[in-house]
Formats: structure tokens, sequence, C-alpha cells
């Protein structure tokens, strides 16, 4: 592995991948719905990331924890399998956000 590698790209190329990355969201706070919009943007990496835990939490209950019924086991991939298909049908990806 090599760190700190360089590429050969141009000053304008660099410009304009400097320039490229921009997004700005604009809110009302004064208006209560612009107001909950804001808060929804603002949390939404500690949506994400409470997402991860909970299917990093069922993935390894049925990988690690060797004190599981059947019946919990079950359960636990019914759940998962469940929480994906609730993701997917919303076209969010875990793995795209969290990468």
């Amino acid at each position: 592995m090599q760190i700190g590698a360089q590429m050969n790209i141009s000053k304008k190329s660099k410009k304009n991948l400097i320039n490229m990355a921009k997004a700005t969201l604009k809110f009302n706070l004064d208006d209560p719905s612009d107001e909950e919009a804001h808060r929804r943007a603002v949390k939404s990496l500690d949506l994400c990331l409470a997402l991860w835990d909970i299917d990093q939490y069922l993935r390894s209950q049925t990988k690690y924890n060797e004190q599981l019924t059947q019946d919990a086991y079950d359960a636990l991939e019914k759940a998962r399998k469940e929480f994906y298909e609730i993701l997917n049908k919303r076209n969010i990806s875990i793995d795209e956000l969290m990468s």
C-alpha cells in the first residue's frame, strides 16, 4: 500500500474537483415545516449511524450469541430481513451511506 501517492492532475482540474462538491441547503427557521426539515437534515447522520448499529446488533446476535434458541435465532433473522426490506422500499442503502 502506498500512502500519499500523487496524481498527475492539472491545476485547472484540481480547481474543478474542489468546486464540484458543494451543496447548500437553506431553511427558514421561522417556518415550522422548514424547522422540522432542518432538524431532519441535521440529525440524518445520527439516524444513519443508528440504523447501522441496529443492523450490526442483529448480525452479531445471530453470528456470535451461542445461547440463542433456534426460535430466537429465527426471529432475529426474520427481523433483519424485514429491516432490509423496509430500507429497500425506501431506496436506502446503509452501505452506500456509510462508505
